[in-house]
């Protein structure tokens, strides 16, 4: 199955997607800020990279900006997992390269719906 990167500083929030994904066969790599999210991205080249908005250190729109321009995750699907719902905040992940939006809190079928959509297996 697919590895995938998740990337909230909320610790609850990553252990809940992990309950959700590794049941369902995905491994998952966890990272508690941006900049970990995007050095673990480097170092492990995930299949899918789920990230939250508001973070310390560097926000979910800095990472997906910061992902998009290394030649090595050309392609890869990121998914905003986010409190934020509002049409603004939507267009700006879009525009910063984001490839699906859910909103929190996430029903565990609608995340998993959306892995096996943008995950190659």
């Amino acid at each position: 199955m697919a590895t995938i990167l998740t990337v909230d500083d909320s610790p609850s929030m990553r252990q809940m997607i992990r309950m959700t994904l590794e049941p369902a066969g995905h491994s998952v790599i966890e990272a508690g800020d941006g900049a970990q999210g995007l050095a673990k991205a480097q170092a492990s080249r995930p299949d899918m990279v789920i990230t939250d908005l508001n973070m310390p250190v560097m926000n979910g729109l800095d990472l997906i900006r910061a992902l998009r321009k290394q030649p090595t995750l050309t392609g890869l699907p990121i998914v905003f997992l986010t409190t934020e719902s509002s049409d603004g905040a939507k267009q700006e992940a879009k525009s910063a390269g984001a490839t699906g939006w859910i909103t929190k809190p996430f029903v565990p079928a609608q995340l998993l719906a959306v892995v096996g959509k943008l995950v190659r297996s």
